[in-house]
């Protein structure tokens, strides 16, 4: 629409040719208005007058000045110009209403040539004031989930550093080095570690993995995290230490279906002398003079079946300066290459044996380095490594 400086002309008469199609106009749902070279309107079916509550002799012959604001007619005069040259035009913008409202619509405007040989246009309006609603209704929903979901961050975030204080620590204990690794396959996960020295008398080290993964296993990895420690503190031997918490789980955790296994391994106050029980963990290797000795579970999974309570004896082991043990969760070697071959007990045992002779760090950081040279794609499960070198 180009604006007009022409006052209103009530008296403008629509067409003889024009009135021939009113029937078919005014059945359209949609608004629509057709307007002469001077902008001014000769016909506005019902649909239009309806929507903006006017009466349909309250348009006839008025410009578009005398119906949009002020601060609306620079883009009616864009509109209008960019259809006389193409032809036609499409916009989203404002209808206004009698009483001042302004009802979002979509204008599609079309230059035709009369009978008379007058050019006039043909616009047609089409009221997306439900579509706007729905798209507000969207965005104030898009905001409170992107809320929520940066309140679930944070939680997670601060989940996290609580997660890391149950990852086993590196530390240096009379003439043994311990070397630990923790890394969770999503923000936080469900293994946890400890490396807990029991006064001056012994080293007790403890590797469990929870199963599940995120929020449900990091908080029972938790709970169970703290009656180990209870456990360590009171000097409790390896084997009686999975009698212990598997109990706990059966009487104070009774969630069907969940279970946990773990490995606790107890080093005498010279680190000559190890004690070592696991339920269904993967096998801790003792390296011994370029030799390795794999050290297996001998109980099975504890925590959610009473028949499986430990009870087998601990695994007594004779140790000797430079002897290192490897203890780990299955994450470490239950991954897989390009071709679906996992790694397993007997590839880790390859990366120890071409790492043995390293410093113990350089030597964690190597079989770290193959493991991951190894998977293909993104860690699926999490990974908890620890080893011990006796000095």
């Amino acid at each position: 629409m180009l604006v007009s400086k022409t006052m209103p002309n009530t008296t403008t008469e629509t067409p003889d040719w024009l009135r021939e199609m009113e029937t078919i106009l005014e059945e359209l749902n949609e608004g629509v208005v057709v307007v002469d070279v001077q902008l001014r309107v000769i016909f506005a079916n019902e649909a239009l007058t309806r929507m903006g509550h006017f009466e349909r002799g309250e348009l006839q012959g008025r410009t578009p000045d005398a119906i949009f604001p002020r601060e609306d007619l620079p883009h009616i005069k864009r509109q209008h110009e960019s259809g006389h040259r193409y032809g036609r035009h499409r916009t989203k913008f404002y209808f206004p209403c009698k009483d001042g409202r302004k009802i979002p619509a979509i204008f599609s405007g079309r230059v035709i040539q009369g009978p008379d040989k007058q050019d006039y246009v043909v616009l047609t309006v089409t009221d997306i004031s439900a579509q706007k609603g729905i798209e507000e209704q969207l965005r104030e929903s898009n905001l409170l989930l992107q809320k929520r979901q940066d309140e679930m961050e944070t939680e997670l975030a601060l989940a996290a550093h609580v997660q890391q204080s149950l990852a086993p620590h590196s530390v240096v204990w009379k003439n043994l080095a311990v070397e630990a690794y923790y890394s969770p396959a999503r923000t936080i996960g469900g293994d946890f570690g400890v490396v807990h020295p029991q006064g001056d008398e012994s080293l007790g080290i403890v590797l469990s993995d929870v199963s599940g993964h995120g929020v449900g296993s990091a908080l029972v990895a938790n709970r169970i995290y703290s009656e180990t420690l209870h456990a360590l503190g009171r000097k409790t031997k390896p084997g009686i230490l999975l009698q212990e918490l598997h109990y706990f789980v059966q009487t104070r955790i009774p969630v069907d279906g969940f279970f946990f296994t773990m490995a606790a391994a107890r080093f005498s106050h010279d680190g000559r002398r190890l004690s070592f029980s696991a339920a269904s963990q993967p096998p801790a290797i003792l390296v011994s003079n370029g030799r390795l000795r794999r050290l297996e579970s001998r109980n099975g999974i504890l925590g959610c079946l009473s028949e499986t309570t430990p009870s087998e004896p601990s695994i007594e082991v004779e140790l000797s300066p430079g002897d290192r043990l490897i203890m780990y969760t299955d994450g470490l070697v239950e991954v897989f290459n390009s071709v679906d071959d996992m790694l397993g007990v007997e590839g880790l045992e390859d990366l120890i044996l071409q790492s043995a002779t390293l410093t113990l760090a350089d030597m964690q950081k190597a079989i770290l380095d193959g493991v991951s040279a190894w998977r293909h794609g993104p860690l699926t499960d999490d990974v908890s490594f620890i080893l011990v070198e006796i000095g």
